[in-house]
């Protein structure tokens, strides 16, 4: 493990062409570090002073840098915005799983969330969303979820 308002106002909601079944399944599958066997890696991180928390075009941008670093699969980015503190909610849909955001930019603080399966590398996703964000402090836990105890598991 790694440890290192009420509402209405804009929002942003872009869908992808869809996926062909083939495509879909084709990086759906576990994950293997060794011989640990397990559905996928979450990843719950949070960031202290942080910048760019109020502009959701640079919070979709930086979706789709994290998405792309990770040789992940976007479907669907959601963003909304909220009034009165400006904070963001979102989540971008994989084909992996997610990545999603909270943001608190009264307290310069945003809350990520990135859970990933197969071939995708969410500390990849991670470094990206750090660049853009520029925190000061970062705290991370990451979980491995579904650990396999057997082959029977598998079945």
């Amino acid at each position: 493990m790694i440890k290192h308002s009420t509402a209405t106002a804009q929002h942003s909601d872009t869908n992808m062409e869809p996926l062909s079944p083939d495509v879909m399944h084709a990086k759906d599958h576990y994950m293997q570090d060794g011989d640990q066997i397990y559905a996928g890696q979450h990843i719950i991180v949070d960031f202290y002073n942080a910048k760019h928390l109020t502009e959701i075009s640079i919070i979709e941008k930086a979706f789709r840098q994290a998405i792309k670093a990770a040789n992940a699969t976007l479907l669907h980015i959601h963003l909304h915005h909220f009034t009165p503190n400006d904070g963001v909610s979102g989540v971008a849909v994989l084909a992996e799983s997610h990545i999603s955001v909270h943001t608190w930019p009264e307290r310069h603080f945003a809350a990520f969330d990135i859970f990933m399966c197969g071939d995708a590398k969410p500390l990849l996703a991670l470094e990206e969303l750090k660049k853009v964000f520029l925190p000061e402090r970062v705290h991370i836990e990451s979980i491995r979820r579904g650990i396999v105890q057997n082959d029977e598991e598998l079945v």
